[in-house]
Formats: structure tokens, sequence, C-alpha cells
């Protein structure tokens, strides 16, 4: 086991590449805090990890939130800590898509995708980042995208969203490093999730044009990174971006 005795919060973790972050983590040893909006989601998903569970005293969570909202984000961190007693891990995962050309944008679509996107990242890492610095240990992953790196036509919120939680992590990196607390970003490039397999064909034909391993990435490999970056083995590892995208981006 990788995370044995540690404790992680997952956001977005009742589907995709959050989903399969807290089922590894699981499988790792770690006690988890699934976070998402949709309970049928959830309840699915703890049954589907429950097997994974490797020592008694493991466990698995789950807390209804809508991770904009930030006093429901304080009052359920607060419930963390007092339910479990800390957090060593924490990944943000939770995102949203309203696509659409700038000009057609609504000023809801945009203010939603940043309030979930980056002010969320804020208001969780505002909730450890303190607790962290006085236990000098702690991991916080940022799932961003490739969008956020090389920006994307009909994705301006989206891309701005995602490169601010770039920008946030390198600043929190800074902060955190003299009290050993690791802050890093994966940028994850098209990988099979309900976000994608909506797309039209023409569109995921241009796609795979663009990717050298001609193929999707899928959730299960941005959480083997996700799992160093979480374990002992990434310690000396910091202020990063790193790309999971079968080469589609090479900066």
């Amino acid at each position: 086991m990788h995370l044995p005795n540690q404790i992680a919060v997952v956001t977005g973790a009742t589907s995709g590449i959050g989903k399969a972050i807290a089922a590894l983590f699981y499988a790792e040893g770690a006690s988890v805090v699934l976070i998402g909006t949709q309970e049928e989601k959830a309840k699915a998903a703890l049954e589907e990890m429950a097997p994974l569970k490797k020592t008694e005293s493991q466990k698995l969570l789950f807390k209804l939130l809508d991770v904009a909202d930030t006093s429901a984000v304080e009052q359920a961190f607060s419930a963390i800590y007092q339910e479990l007693g800390q957090v060593d891990i924490l990944v943000n995962s939770a995102g949203i898509t309203r696509d659409n050309f700038l000009f057609r944008i609504s000023e809801e679509d945009w203010d939603r995708v940043l309030a979930v996107n980056l002010k969320a990242v804020f208001n969780t890492c505002r909730q450890v980042y303190r607790p962290m610095m006085k236990k000098r240990k702690g991991k916080i992953i940022n799932i961003s995208s490739v969008i956020g790196l090389t920006g994307n036509a009909g994705q301006a919120n989206y891309a701005a969203s995602k490169a601010g939680m770039i920008a946030l992590t390198k600043s929190l990196a800074l902060e955190l490093a003299r009290k050993n607390v690791c802050v890093n970003a994966i940028a994850p490039g098209f990988i099979q999730t309900q976000m994608t397999e909506v797309l039209p064909d023409e569109i995921k034909k241009g796609i795979l044009a663009k990717i050298p391993f001609e193929r999707y990435g899928t959730p299960e490999e941005v959480a083997r990174l996700a799992l160093f970056l979480a374990s002992d083995a990434s310690n000396y590892i910091t202020g990063q971006v790193i790309n999971v995208d079968g080469g589609m981006v090479m900066l």
C-alpha cells in the first residue's frame, strides 16, 4: 500500500477522473472522502469502491457539496476534521464545461465555470492550508487541463478557469514549500469520460489526429499519476504541471 493511514479528500469524486482517483487511493490504504453533487452517483461509487478496502481502520465517506459555495465548504471541512481528525491529501477534480464562442457565452455560464473550476479550488485549499502548515506535511493535487496551457476555441471560460488553477497551484506551492507541503497540478488531455463521450464523431476524429498515441487516455491513467504525487515518492516535487495527454501538448 502506498497511502497507509492517510486521509484524502477528493472533489468531483462520483464520476470520471475524480472517481478513479478516489478508488485508487482507497485501494492503496487511504481513508477517502468523496465530494460531489449527485447522491445517486455517489451511492453507486461507494458500492463499487467498498470491496477495495485494505484495512479495518479505513473509512469511505461521501459529502454532498457544491464546492463553489464558500460557506458550505467551510462547514463540510469542519465536519471532516471532526470525524477524521486530519486531511493529508486534497485532490481538486471537480469541473464543468459550458462551451461556446466568447460572444455567445452568457455571464451566468462564465461565472459558473469559473466558480466550479477555480473558486472551488480556492475554497478547499483554504480549509487545509493552516492544518497542513501546522503538521508540516501534506499533498494538494489540482486537476487542470491541457486546455489551460494551450487555450481552445469555444472554451474561453473553461480555458481561463484551468489556466487560473495552474497559476494558483504555483503560487500556493511557493507559499507552502517552507512547511514541506507539496502542491502540484495534473493537466489531462482528452480522457474517456462522460464529458468527451458527448462530442460529435467529427470532433473526436479531429482530436485523435492531434494525439501521437492515437487514442484517448483513461481516468485510471490520470489516477496513477495522482497516486504518485500523493505518495512519499514525490516529496521533492512541488509547483509542477504534469501533462497526461498521450503527447498531445509538448512544451
